[in-house]
């Protein structure tokens, strides 16, 4: 870790995304950048933002309580191998990926009851609630997906990434208007104050959202489970797009986690790589009085305000990494810098059967996790080691306006 400018700094980052860090450092009571730290709408991927009296909007984003979540079950690898190419097909066919629903089962959940939530009754949230009970269990497109894993010790892991899909997307936007965000990258993020009218229907939709993130991941992986013919044995979720009420250094704070996961002392996270490259299972490791680089591990571990990674963290943009197209004829208007060749390579080398999944989703579009990982220093530790047999993503062609 290093502290540029105030700011402590984990892993190495672009100018454009040190200058967004700073923007966003001027208007919060405290910020940190984790080693997988992108650019992104405001506030940087990775980015962790604090403040005793107001939540940000911005710095939570659109996607709210977009999160990971991992299940073990009780089959061994050498029974997936020999299904693998059957069972990819069975999840591509039976769930929903990219806008709409594919198939025909309907999800249903206490949450779209009477009294289900009661953050369906802000004016933000209302008119999205049949939407949100047609989405629940879709898995939308762009970086989210459902992943077949082995372990170190030969067992099945199933893991998914999406959030709150339509349902959030419209909450932001009605907040950030009402708010007077001003739209662009290299903006201030907005803030609410959590005592007004706005900051306590923001915080109830916030929430609202990530319930029903909960609610679809859980329902995504238990579908999964029943597809494979294998009961859960253990899970592992977390949010990495959301606000969280904790205390730090004696002060009690609104932290939003933009694209980081919350790692308490003992606290464990799903964190994905590539479509293929190696995941894991980490956990936030109790503080001892340790030195590293001059501080102690509880100092480094405060500093994060008890965060890390959420994934490995994009080095080329969508548009860089697959080109343009025009989307009437189709015709290609800037070619990308990722061929079809360089991630079929990729992905036979790994051994992974690939269903779906675009050019702007390679591996060679993000880093390496096992380097990100280890720039986050002694605050983490690796639990378990996940190695991918199958992945289902959203098709290329899948236009989505919730995918990020």
């Amino acid at each position: 870790m290093k502290i540029i400018d105030n700011i402590p700094v984990f892993g190495e980052h672009e100018a454009n995304t040190l200058e967004q860090a700073r923007l966003c450092a001027r208007s919060a009571d405290r910020f940190a950048l984790m080693a997988d730290g992108h650019l992104g709408y405001g506030v940087p991927i990775g980015g962790v933002i604090a403040s005793e009296s107001r939540i940000s909007p911005t710095a939570v984003g659109f996607d709210i309580a977009c999160g990971n979540k991992a299940v073990r079950l009780d089959m061994p690898g050498s029974e997936l191998r020999a299904n693998i190419h059957r069972l990819m097909e069975e999840i591509w066919q039976t769930l929903s990926f990219g806008v709409g629903r594919k198939n025909s089962e309907r999800v249903e959940h206490p949450l779209f009851e009477r009294d289900g939530h009661e953050g369906w009754s802000t004016e933000a949230a209302a008119p999205l609630k049949r939407k949100a009970e047609a989405q629940l269990g879709t898995i939308g497109s762009g970086n989210h997906y459902v992943d077949l894993f082995t372990d170190e010790e030969d067992r099945v892991w199933v893991g998914v990434h999406f959030g709150s899909r339509g349902l959030g997307h419209g909450i932001a936007t009605w907040f950030l208007k009402a708010a007077g965000a001003t739209d662009g990258m290299m903006v201030e993020p907005v803030w609410l104050d959590v005592d007004s009218d706005l900051g306590q229907q923001y915080i109830a939709a916030m929430k609202l959202g990530g319930a029903y993130a909960y609610a679809g991941r859980d329902w995504l992986c238990e579908r999964v489970a029943k597809l494979l013919g294998a009961p859960i044995l253990d899970e592992v979720h977390n949010h990495h797009n959301f606000a969280w009420l904790e205390v730090h250094d004696g002060k009690q704070m609104w932290v939003c986690r933009k694209g980081a996961t919350p790692a308490f002392p003992g606290q464990r996270g799903f964190v994905g790589g590539t479509m293929g490259e190696q995941s894991v299972i980490l956990e936030g490791v109790t503080p001892d009085l340790a030195t590293v680089a001059g501080r102690t591990l509880v100092e480094e571990q405060r500093a994060s305000m008890y965060s890390t990674v959420h994934g490995a963290g994009r080095v080329l943009g969508r548009k860089q990494a697959a080109g343009v197209r025009d989307r009437r004829t189709g015709a290609i208007k800037r070619e990308g810098l990722v061929k079809p060749e360089m991630m079929q390579e990729w992905l036979q080398r790994s051994n992974v059967v690939l269903k779906g999944g675009g050019l702007d989703e390679s591996p060679h579009c993000y880093k390496r996790l096992d380097e990100v990982i280890e720039a986050q220093g002694a605050t983490i530790r690796t639990l378990h080691t996940l190695t991918p047999v199958g992945v289902a993503m959203a098709g290329s062609d899948e236009f989505d306006p919730y995918k990020d």
